[in-house]
């Protein structure tokens, strides 16, 4: 007994040995790199199964060298006593659970050292084996031959399969029959080329592949290509056949439109100005608030607003976010801004409406002058242009591959104009309007020309707009009775913002209420607000995806709107 046991333990350090041999080398082979989301997973699942197989024997062998009675006597000659084992038990136990949280920092370490060279294949990782996983983009079978492009958001790379000792003919027939759009994991060697590869993002390198699998198939027949949905809307088809795909095609199709480079690109602008405003106005000083959007009257009033059931009652969607900024600001919050869904049920079928978009909106206190509150928002727009410009150069030119399109210009500080020097403009280019006329859309366009041949700039601000044309909350400028202390902003000669210091006295407030023949009753909450004493105050709401819709030079708010809602629209 006493010489088979020792054989056995033996045996068992021996596997111990073996085990902990074959789980460094695991853990030395997973530093190998890797293109985005590796295929690594099976190395490090392997290396945790073998680290536990190691730990349950261990506990094994102490569990049986504790439960047995030895046959032997110890050096005092005495038996082990139940303290004894319990204590031996008690360390074994220890010595497990150390060795579990050991593997398991050895596996978080295996995972932190991939390597992740997504957009970095060039030519330093000459004959570099790497996982890649991706879309195939596009495959060309020729003779013992088939080249892929393997697509990764908006990153491709070109491979090749050649039969040779390792890869069968049959291999190089499965790859050429996978379908496009499917997702793959490819294991290949990076190679350099002689010359460029000018219809991929890396164009320094391609992959030799030795093994592919199919991840996710695609179906065979798809409702759009993705290379026709990336054609530069200016470029003439050299087949004759003038392939387009059109806009109703694009949005009942929305997931694989979206994976074009140039969609994948407007997205991540349209992230970037979310990032920049709450970034900007941070460190000004604001605090994000969050306000309902379910709400027991309409913000603006009007029909322009949709009810939804509200358990016994009725409800409605909030059509701006401005009582309850105005409200945080009367809560002594001083400077707010908040992001998200503005509702309007506006049955406008333009290139620039939803009845569903992201509010970017704002609200600040002020000292002296509302001109405080637009000079801040002004400066929000500057250093937003620039934090674009700076920080999302290659998106931008992504976008103008397939939509050409001027790059935007503006100044710092930016252009501020007051209303009559927008009419004399006007007026110089043959449009007559009156010192209380409105601008008309067709109106607000030709100014944005006039604007930019003489300021060279996209960007301005419209200031002192007629008291007659703006709502009943607006301040009216206390040196001009028919001017209000209003503004709006336009980028390439639309309208983007719309706003102004609101009067925050209850009853100058009940009293304009009623001069734009308003039932008071209807407003009496909001009025209700400023009753506790409220500090002068302005702000603004913007919409987002307009924005970036102007920004970018996009002829549709539908390009930028994920999923966009218009009178006509509620799916995908």
């Amino acid at each position: 007994m006493i010489v088979g046991r020792r054989l056995h333990l033996r045996h068992i350090d021996a596997t111990v040995a073996l085990l902990d041999t074959c789980y460094l080398h695991y853990c030395t082979v997973s530093s190998i790199g890797s293109y985005r989301l590796i295929f690594y997973g099976t190395r490090v699942l392997t290396a945790i199964i073998l680290k536990f197989l190691l730990i349950y024997i261990r506990v094994t062998s102490f569990s049986k060298m504790g439960g047995e009675k030895p046959a032997e006597s110890t050096a005092g000659g005495e038996e082990l006593s139940k303290k004894a084992l319990k204590k031996q038990q008690k360390v074994a136990e220890k010595a497990a659970k150390k060795a579990e949280r050991e593997a398991q920092v050895q596996v978080q370490q295996d995972i932190a050292d991939q390597q992740d060279v997504s957009i970095e294949l060039h030519q330093k990782l000459e004959n570099k084996t790497v996982w890649l996983r991706g879309r195939l983009h596009t495959s060309r079978a020729k003779g013992k031959q088939c080249f892929i492009v393997v697509r990764q958001q908006s990153y491709t790379v070109q491979g090749l399969a050649a039969a040779n000792e390792q890869i069968s003919k049959q291999m190089i027939k499965f790859i050429s029959n996978i379908t496009k759009e499917s997702i793959i994991d490819v294991e290949a060697t990076v190679k350099t080329v002689p010359s460029i590869i000018e219809s991929c993002t890396q164009k320094g390198v391609e992959v030799h592949i030795q093994k592919i699998f199919v991840v996710s198939a695609a179906k065979p027949q798809l409702p759009l290509q993705i290379e026709d949905a990336a054609r530069p809307v200016n470029e003439s088809d050299d087949t004759g056949l003038n392939i387009k795909v059109n806009q109703d095609t694009r949005l009942d199709n929305r997931i694989l439109d979206l994976r074009t480079p140039a969609n994948q690109a407007i997205f991540r602008v349209e992230a970037g100005v979310c990032k920049l405003f709450r970034d900007i106005l941070t460190k000004k000083g604001f605090v994000e608030i969050h306000t309902p959007k379910i709400i027991s009257a309409a913000s603006e009033g009007g029909a322009n607003v949709f009810t939804v059931s509200y358990f016994k009652g009725n409800a409605y969607l909030a059509q701006s976010p401005q009582l309850y900024k105005q409200m945080a600001i009367a809560a002594d919050f001083d400077k707010v801004f908040t992001v998200g869904a503005v509702f309007r049920a506006e049955d406008s079928n333009t290139h620039r409406h939803l009845t569903e978009f992201v509010g970017l909106d704002l609200e600040m206190a002020f000292k002296y002058h509302y001109h405080e509150v637009v000079d801040t928002i002004g400066q929000m727009f500057t250093e937003l242009f620039k934090g674009l410009r700076d920080n999302y150069a290659d998106e931008i030119a992504a976008v103008h591959q397939q939509y050409a399109m001027e790059p935007f210009k503006f100044l710092d500080p930016p252009l501020r104009l007051e209303f009559p020097q927008a009419i004399e403009l006007l007026a110089e280019a043959g449009v007559t309007l009156g010192e209380e006329d409105d601008l008309s859309t067709s109106d607000e366009k030709l100014l944005g020309k006039l604007v930019k041949a003489k300021y060279d700039t996209d960007f301005y601000i419209l200031d002192k707009y007629p008291l007659a044309v703006r709502p009943f909350y607006t301040m009216p400028d206390p040196n001009n009775s028919k001017a209000s202390n209003s503004y709006d902003m336009f980028m390439r000669g639309e309208e983007i913002i719309s706003g102004a210091q609101r009067i925050h006295d209850p009853d100058f407030l009940t009293e304009r209420a009623k001069h734009h023949g308003i039932d008071i009753e209807k407003i009496k909450s909001y009025i209700d607000a400023f009753r506790y004493g409220c500090p002068p105050h302005a702000g603004g709401g913007i919409g987002l995806e307009r924005v970036v819709m102007l920004y970018l030079g996009l002829d549709n708010i539908r390009k930028v709107s994920m999923f966009p809602r218009d009178p006509k629209r509620l799916t995908p």
